[in-house]
């Protein structure tokens, strides 16, 4: 009985630096080459592999845009761990593509909601004194930066930074680092007007108070009115002489 469709189409031939990209992560994940050990040279491989130049540098090339290899002119490639951060710059391009669509930027603001959502209710469940004190921190830094253009952007970015450490989770790091700066790269230019920035110091207080309350319902209430109203503010049409702001 003849059989078609995706799996049983025809073999294609694997190309030798397949198989040298297959071994080597093999010898990496088993420990046969730690993290911070150096690769034979390319030499040394196009020996061992049986392999060309072409094939060798490849799968070196592969491999350090998965994060296990490190090149450097005229160095051997040395052994790396791969970061969260790593694979998200990786996505880079593709989130630029998807930036572009029409729905894009509301796509990612809806993804950091609800990043930022499970932040304040793990936040209410776990936070101790050392974690208020530096959410308190935050927010005292975020107010004596009202009106003060730029700063004020780092500040208001710092507090959201500092709940995203509070979980000790690098991956919840490395997603906000990248959501919020794929974000704000897309925003349009906006007034930063020391009213905005009083507002939305008022909404970071608010989250933190719900926070040291333990009040969950009240925390995620509080995140989504205050990315609710940044996002408001974004969506309108920029004035051609506003300066730079990225709050939110």
């Amino acid at each position: 009985m003849r059989r078609t469709g995706a799996h049983f189409g025809p073999v294609r031939k694997r190309k030798l630096s397949d198989d040298v990209i297959e071994r080597l992560e093999a010898a990496i994940r088993d420990g046969t080459y730690p993290e911070g050990a150096t690769l034979p040279s390319e030499r040394e491989l196009m020996a061992l592999f049986q392999v060309g130049r072409p094939s060798v540098r490849e799968a070196l090339f592969a491999l350090q845009k998965r994060g296990l290899v490190q090149l450097g002119a005229g160095e051997k490639p040395k052994v790396t761990r791969p970061s969260p951060r790593h694979l998200l710059d990786e996505l880079g391009s593709a989130a630029r593509i998807l930036l572009d669509e029409p729905s894009g930027l509301d796509h990612f603001e809806q993804a950091r909601l609800a990043l930022e959502v499970y932040l304040v209710t793990h936040a209410c469940k776990h936070a101790d004194a050392a974690d208020l004190a530096r959410l308190e921190a935050a927010v005292e830094a975020n107010r004596t930066a009202i009106g003060k253009g730029e700063t004020f952007i780092a500040t208001d970015v710092a507090f959201h930074r500092v709940l995203t450490e509070m979980t000790g989770n690098p991956v919840f790091l490395a997603m906000h680092d990248a959501i919020v700066e794929w974000i704000i790269h897309e925003r349009p230019v906006l007034l930063n007007t020391a009213t905005n920035n009083r507002a939305s110091h008022a909404q970071h207080r608010a989250i933190l108070e719900a926070i040291r309350r333990r009040d969950t319902l009240g925390a995620i209430a509080a995140m989504c009115e205050h990315l609710g109203d940044s996002q408001a503010r974004y969506s309108r049409r920029p004035t051609a002489a506003a300066p730079a702001a990225a709050t939110g």
